[in-house]
């Protein structure tokens, strides 16, 4: 197949990431998705990279409206064979606004393209409501033991803070794909996450805990192109295979809707982030929201001046290895296999 940066097979692909072996055993993460092409990829990034424990699935309404983001979540589950893991359905409108959808990138359903399993009994909801499960999660584990991947509008995560502050001081980070320092998507300044609620934004900036920015500035440089694509062909498995049926429809979307020639997959960058910290260019820098302004709302106002301060729990993403990043998908996918 043609090059990718310099990598033309899957196990030179996987190969890259392998060189990060973190010692202290994998980060515990919840996933908080709104399932979405990208964040199913990020879901199966979760499942099946080594430096990572998925403890918890929770689902918010973004891409499209919980019910269907959670179904889409459950699919993936059975897709990729996730058991042992709780799956749980949040808040299904912002804090403030109304509900927004992205149905133009994603589709009705959230996650149009493939054709999903019918629901299998043995992959089903947890009772607690999506807020409550990252509550008891935290608070079950040792303090910095649990990290939080948002990879949609910010809503539960607000929320929990909000319920149980004591959360707050016992998560290790927040690393959150949303926001973007010079690009927005939704609006001129604003990308999606941040700007359907931007209200639960700035509860989330604001809180004590780290938080790390996975933006538009390099989540626009993870493209699936082709050779990417065909790398991932490769695997000839059935988690890979709807893998390319998801880009398949998400590269027409991005085409149309933003002129992409291969589509961005944003989430996932986050997770990747998580596993091997060496994928992004990271810098400290104040990160605000904007609440109120006309064209401006839910824009990430980050101070890049070398006087801003610097004792801030906030940074910034600049910056991605994209080789490394693809590496880790397709090693993921390669672990996943066939699930039985």
């Amino acid at each position: 197949m043609g090059g990718f940066d310099g990598l033309t097979r899957v196990a030179e692909l996987a190969e890259t990431s392998a060189h990060y072996s973190r010692p202290m055993g994998p980060r515990k993460i919840i996933l908080d998705c709104d399932p979405g092409h990208d964040d199913a990829i990020a879901l199966l990034l979760a499942h099946g990279n080594p430096n990572i424990e998925l403890v918890a699935v929770t689902t918010v309404a973004g891409n499209a409206p919980v019910d269907k983001t959670t179904r889409n979540a459950l699919a993936v589950a059975q897709i990729a064979g996730i058991t042992g893991v709780p799956f749980a359905a949040g808040a299904s409108r912002p804090l403030v606004r109304p509900a927004r959808f992205a149905e133009t990138i994603h589709g009705e359903s959230g996650m149009d393209g493939p054709q999903l399993p019918e629901p299998d009994p043995r992959y089903a909801l947890d009772p607690r409501h999506a807020v409550q499960l990252i509550i008891d999660t935290v608070m079950s584990h040792e303090p910095g033991e649990i990290t939080l991947v948002p990879t949609g509008a910010l809503t539960n995560v607000a929320l929990a803070a909000r319920l149980e502050p004591r959360i707050v001081p016992r998560v290790h980070e927040v690393v959150l794909m949303g926001g973007g320092v010079h690009e927005g998507n939704w609006s001129a300044t604003s990308e999606f996450n941040m700007i359907i609620d931007p209200e639960a934004a700035h509860i989330v900036f604001h809180e004590a805990w780290p938080v790390t920015m996975v933006g538009l500035d390099v989540t626009h440089q993870a493209l699936a192109t082709d050779a990417v694509r065909a790398a991932i062909a490769l695997l000839d498995t059935t988690p890979a295979r709807f893998v390319n049926e998801l880009l398949a429809f998400f590269g027409e979307s991005y085409l149309r809707e933003q002129g992409f020639t291969a589509p961005p997959v944003h989430d996932p960058v986050a997770v990747a982030y998580v596993a091997d910290p060496a994928v992004l260019e990271v810098r400290k820098a104040p990160i605000d929201i904007e609440l109120s302004g006309v064209a401006t709302l839910g824009m990430t106002v980050t101070d890049l001046r070398p006087s801003a301060a610097q004792d801030v729990s906030t940074q910034v993403s600049l910056g991605i290895n994209r080789e490394l990043f693809w590496g880790l998908v397709i090693d993921a996918l390669q672990r996943i296999g066939d699930p039985v």
